[in-house]
């Protein structure tokens, strides 16, 4: 097990590398952020040069990623174009997002799982074909149009709700939130926890444990749902950081100013360091939530060793 996470980590040193290089390219290479950063107005040519000359944008881009490159390892991931460090955004911005993620992640499970291993044991029955049928519905739905809605009803409406959500909400203020982020993953959740249950009930080490008299409850628990969860905890794994990249439309639905709002931000602006600078901790976070998942294979199914 030891030698297996050396190696993953080693091999993560590339991905890294790759992936940010790929962003740093994309971001930096696409128009001129100088020139974006005035608008419509054309700066002063000697305003542009000493900004320019700022932020190393008078390099070489491949000089201009190792300089970036460098600064990382020690913590800076540059400044804005406001003047305002990038680690100054992401420890507002961060803490917010994550307690979103968690919660959705938290919704995502509980409810995704319980509704699947419940349709799978059922299937075709009349509560398997309305959970398929609520999924689809959700899954067709935009986000923006069930936030929106969730918003209005519970929000304006019922009141049940604060419409905009502050820096340093509780968790129970980010419920509504979480779910609306988490819906649509919700939903592909319920219908392969509910696929991997209908494969495995067929399978011959089921019908040994219900030979051998095990109760229902266990052969479920311990046998069924164990292997059931392998592929839906590797969906699991790549949606962490999906849930914190993806949740711009939710953060500007009820005004959450975390990862998603200052990466819109950016976007808007043309601020390629936050851009960059967000981006890059995203990646880190998919790197690490994929090799948690892979040591988790071990755990649900003892048959998978590391070598």
């Amino acid at each position: 097990m030891g030698r297996y996470i050396v190696r993953r980590l080693l091999q993560m040193i590339p991905v890294f590398i790759g992936a940010t290089l790929i962003i740093f390219l994309m971001v930096y290479a696409l128009g001129d952020p100088v020139t974006a950063l005035f608008g419509d107005r054309s700066p002063d040519p000697a305003t542009a040069r000493a900004l320019r000359a700022e932020f190393n944008l008078d390099k070489p881009l491949w000089h201009q990623y190792l300089l970036y490159m460098g600064k990382i390892f020690t913590g800076d991931f540059g400044t804005a174009f406001n003047g305002q460090p990038v680690t100054d955004l992401m420890r507002h911005a961060f803490p917010i997002s994550l307690r979103l993620a968690v919660v959705a992640l938290v919704l995502e499970m509980l409810i995704g799982i319980a509704l699947g291993v419940v349709t799978g044991l059922r299937r075709g029955r009349a509560v398997d074909t309305t959970v398929l049928v609520l999924t689809l519905v959700v899954i067709a739905i935009p986000t923006f149009v069930l936030g929106t809605t969730a918003q209005y009803f519970l929000g304006v409406k019922l009141g049940w709700i604060d419409p905009a959500v502050g820096p340093d909400a509780p968790f129970n203020q980010l419920l509504v939130p979480g779910l609306i982020l988490c819906l649509v993953s919700l939903a592909y959740v319920t219908r392969l926890t509910r696929t991997s249950v209908v494969e495995n009930a067929r399978s011959d080490y089921i019908r040994t444990a219900v030979a051998k008299g095990l109760p229902r409850s266990r052969i479920t628990v311990r046998h069924l749902l164990r292997n059931s969860l392998i592929p839906v905890v590797t969906y699991l794994g790549a949606d962490i950081g999906t849930l914190m990249a993806g949740a711009i439309v939710t953060e500007r639905i009820f005004n959450i100013q975390g990862v998603g709002y200052q990466l819109f931000q950016g976007i808007l602006r043309q601020n390629s360091p936050t851009v960059v600078g967000f981006v890059v901790v995203l990646v880190l976070i998919f790197l690490i939530a994929n090799l948690l998942v892979d040591l988790l294979y071990a755990v649900l199914d003892p048959r998978i060793r590391y070598a």
